[in-house]
């Protein structure tokens, strides 16, 4: 009895880490940095969506001047999909309208 309270005691809690798990997709694409920093863009550019941002362009704008030199265009798309993806489910539609046809 005591073997089994020590195991559930010692048990880890299992919960992921959002902005761990966003810099390592960033990594995926080619974009690295700081963690915290990537993060803390990331959820700006999710609050920004709500109101500054009009749409999605107007935040890739918005990241292409606060990303590393050197950030390709499809890199920053993928920050900002990464960014909704992680942070604002919710504004996934934003995302979704800029790939129909203008």
């Amino acid at each position: 009895m005591s073997v089994t309270a020590a195991a559930v005691v010692l048990a880890a809690p299992s919960y992921a880490d959002v902005d761990t798990d966003f810099a390592n997709q960033l990594h995926t694409y080619g974009i690295y940095g700081q963690r915290d920093y990537n993060a803390w863009l990331g959820k700006i550019t999710c609050n920004r969506l709500g109101g500054i941002d009009a749409d999605a362009y107007k935040s890739a704008a918005f990241l292409s001047k606060n990303l590393p030199r050197g950030t390709t265009t499809e890199q920053t798309w993928q920050f900002l999909a990464a960014a909704i993806g992680s942070y604002c489910p919710d504004q996934m539609p934003v995302l979704t309208s800029a790939a129909e046809p203008r």
